[in-house]
């Protein structure tokens, strides 16, 4: 039976390889993009996903996007919350609404994500959730410390969700990508990216397709006795 995942933040990067990786892999999929309607209609027309529209910061855009996604394809049976955002700044430059931004999305963007999608999940006793933290919310990150700590709170969610939902039959597990090729990284000098690399033991720059195959791995039965785990996609960083 052809399984449905709900993907946020899927129209590029590691989303939009989500998006390719689980439509190859014969899942149905439904994606959530903010603003480019043109990039996430390409990325839709390639793979056959169902785009969908909506700000996570809205309670009752996240749900209807969720009942789009369950209308067009049936009751959801994997969540990957991936939408997310970064931003530099030394900690005595970040204001109040910057703090609330970076959680309102990273964090409060998945707790609204994963509500919307729960009934279906506990009403069949299966499923799977998968959060995209980062290497910066396991180690801190300087000049980032409110992206960091948004991330570090999204791997409390999900060992703590790991924990409640089990008893149901639902596996939730997080990624911390590492150092990874996409335009969030983009802030980033070639300079500064290559001494990544170099820190990097594989010596490398990781791809979305490498973050994106470990999600779906996640997702799959080949994962039916792994939850409550962080799995660091990051060349040994």
């Amino acid at each position: 039976m052809r399984q449905t995942v709900f993907i946020t933040g899927g129209s590029r990067g590691i989303g939009a390889a989500c998006v390719r990786a689980f439509a190859a892999a014969g899942w149905s999929v439904a994606f959530t993009y903010r603003e480019n309607r043109v990039l996430a209609g390409s990325l839709a027309e390639q793979t056959g996903a169902l785009a969908l529209c909506a700000d996570l910061y809205d309670d009752k855009a996240v749900s209807r996007a969720i009942g789009e996604a369950r209308g067009h394809f049936g009751a959801v049976d994997a969540v990957v919350c991936n939408a997310g955002i970064a931003e530099q700044k030394l900690f005595q430059d970040i204001t109040d609404e910057a703090w609330q931004r970076m959680l309102d999305v990273n964090l409060m963007g998945a707790v609204r994500t994963i509500r919307a999608c729960l009934p279906d999940l506990l009403r069949r006793k299966r499923g799977s959730i998968v959060t995209v933290s980062s290497i910066w919310g396991q180690s801190g990150a300087s000049c980032e410390s409110h992206y960091a700590a948004s991330k570090a709170a999204l791997i409390g969610l999900s060992k703590s969700l790991a924990l409640e939902l089990g008893p149901s039959g639902i596996r939730v597990n997080c990624v911390a990508p590492g150092v990874i090729d996409t335009e969030m990284n983009a802030m980033h000098s070639e300079e500064t990216m290559r001494e990544l690399a170099d820190e990097t033991p594989l010596g490398r720059i990781g791809t979305a397709t490498e973050v994106a195959d470990s999600i779906l791995y996640l997702c799959s039965e080949r994962a039916s006795f792994i939850t409550g785990q962080v799995l660091g996609v990051n060349g040994g960083f």
